[in-house]
C-alpha cells in the first residue's frame, strides 16, 4: 500500500512539474503595448512619401530658392526698304561687270568700227552669256542705227548700245510679285531650283523682301532631306518674326508644304513661302517629286508665283535648268544670284528671250538685304557702269 501510494506521489510531481513548464514561458513573453494612433499614422505617411528629398544646393547654401535667368528674346530686325535697292547696290554690280561694260564701251569709241570691231562687240556679248541670237539681233540692230543716224560720238553710241540693252530686257514684263492673298487665302510663293543655288539663302532673303514690303509671311521647310536646311530656314524667319513650319527629318515634301499653307490660312498671313529640296533637272524622281508638292499644295488653291533660283555664274547651263523647271512646275520667275561675282550679267537676257520668264529679283551680295527687285534700265546702267540712262531711252 505504502508502494502505490508513492508511486501516485511521484506521478503527481511530474505532472504538476510539466504544467509548470509550459505556463511559465508564456508568462515570459509578454505582448508589445499598442502604439498610439499618431505614431501609427506618422509611420504611413512616411510609406507613402518615400525617401526623404535633399534641398537643392542654392537651397542648403542660402535657404532661398533660386530661379533661373530670364533671357529675353532678340529684338526683331527691320530690312531695308526694297524701294531704290538696285539703285543702292549699283556701285557693287557696276565693279563686278566693269570689264565687260568698259571692253564694249571702249570698242564703240574706235574712230572706225569696221567689221573686226563688230565681231569684237558680239564676242563680248556672247561671253556675258546673252546668247548667240540674241547677241546677233543687238548687233544687227546697233549697226543699223549708227548707219542710219550718222552716230560717231561715243556718247551718242553708249546711249544706243543702252537702249538695245534694255529692250533685249524686255521692260514691258511684269517683274512684280503676287504677295497679296484673296478670299482668305494666302498669296502661296514656291522657291525651287538646283542644287548649290543658294536656293534656302536666298528664300529667307525673300521672306525680307516681303516683311520689307509690309507683308506678313509663313515660311515652309519642305526641304526635309538636307538637315540643316529646317533650321537655317526657321532662323531667317525668326529675325524677321516669320513663323516656320517643319517637320521630321526626312518627311514627305510635299506635306510639309500642305500643312505650311494650312498654317498660313489659320494664321492668317498675306504669304506662304515654301522652300524646296534642291535638286538636278536630270534627275526625272526629283522633278517628279517636285511635280507632287505643286499637286498637294493645290488642294488649297492656286499657287501664285514659282520662282527659279539661278546662279548668274552656271551660263548658259542655266537656261536648261529654267527650261525643265518650268516643264515640270509652271515657273513664272527668275531670282538671279551671285552677280555681284561674275560678269555674266546677259543670262537675264537669256532667259527671258528663250524662255518668256521674267528676271524677278537679282542677288547683289552675301548681306542679308542684298537681294534687289530687278529694273531693266538700272541693270543696264551698273552693265555698262555710266551714268543712270532715262526711262524713255
Amino acid at each position: 500500500m505504502t508502494d502505490y501510494l508513492l508511486v501516485a506521489l511521484a506521478l503527481l510531481g511530474v505532472l504538476i512539474l510539466g504544467g509548470l513548464g509550459l505556463v511559465v514561458p508564456r508568462l515570459r513573453r509578454r505582448g508589445e503595448p499598442p502604439l498610439p494612433q499618431t505614431e501609427v499614422d506618422t509611420r504611413a505617411e512616411e510609406d507613402l512619401a518615400g525617401p526623404p528629398v535633399e534641398a537643392a544646393e542654392s537651397d542648403l547654401s542660402t535657404g532661398v530658392l533660386v530661379e533661373p535667368p530670364v533671357v529675353a528674346a532678340p529684338p526683331l530686325e527691320v530690312p531695308e526698304p526694297t524701294a531704290g535697292r538696285l539703285v543702292r547696290l549699283r556701285s557693287r554690280l557696276a565693279r563686278s561687270q566693269n570689264a565687260f561694260g568698259k571692253g564694249l564701251l571702249g570698242l564703240l569709241a574706235r574712230d572706225h568700227l569696221d567689221e573686226d570691231a563688230w565681231e569684237e562687240i558680239e564676242d563680248s556679248l556672247i561671253t556675258a552669256d546673252v546668247g548667240i541670237d540674241a547677241t546677233r539681233d543687238i548687233v544687227d540692230r546697233l549697226r543699223e542705227r549708227t548707219r542710219v543716224l550718222g552716230t560717231r560720238s561715243a556718247g551718242e553710241l553708249r546711249d544706243l548700245l543702252a537702249a538695245e540693252l534694255v529692250t533685249a530686257l524686255d521692260p514691258g514684263l511684269d517683274r512684280s510679285l503676287r504677295t497679296t492673298g484673296r478670299d482668305g487665302m494666302p498669296a502661296v510663293l514656291l522657291v525651287v531650283g538646283v542644287n548649290g543655288a543658294g536656293k534656302t539663302t536666298t528664300c529667307g532673303k525673300i521672306a525680307r523682301v516681303l516683311v520689307a514690303d509690309g507683308r506678313s509671311v509663313t515660311l515652309g521647310a519642305a526641304d526635309t532631306f538636307r538637315a540643316a536646311a529646317a533650321d537655317q530656314l526657321e532662323t531667317w524667319g525668326g529675325r524677321v518674326g516669320a513663323e516656320t513650319v517643319r517637320g521630321a527629318e526626312g518627311a514627305d515634301p510635299a506635306s510639309v508644304a500642305f500643312d505650311a499653307v494650312r498654317r498660313g490660312i489659320d494664321a492668317g498671313t498675306d504669304t506662304v513661302l515654301i522652300d524646296t529640296a534642291g535638286r538636278l533637272q536630270n534627275k526625272i524622281g526629283l522633278m517628279d517629286e517636285l511635280g507632287k508638292v505643286k499637286r498637294v499644295v493645290e488642294k488649297h488653291g492656286p499657287i501664285d508665283e514659282t520662282l527659279l533660283i539661278l546662279d548668274a555664274t552656271t551660263g548658259q547651263n542655266g537656261l536648261e535648268q529654267a527650261r525643265v523647271f518650268t516643264e515640270v512646275v509652271n515657273v513664272t520667275g527668275v531670282v538671279l544670284t551671285k552677280l555681284d561675282g561674275t560678269a555674266k550679267g546677259g543670262i537675264v537676257i537669256a532667259v527671258q528671250r528663250k524662255l518668256g520668264i521674267p528676271v524677278k529679283l537679282v542677288g547683289l551680295g552675301e548681306g542679308a538685304d542684298d537681294l534687289a527687285p530687278f529694273d531693266p534700265a538700272q541693270f543696264v546702267d551698273a552693265l555698262l557702269g555710266t551714268e543712270p540712262l532715262a526711262r524713255d531711252a
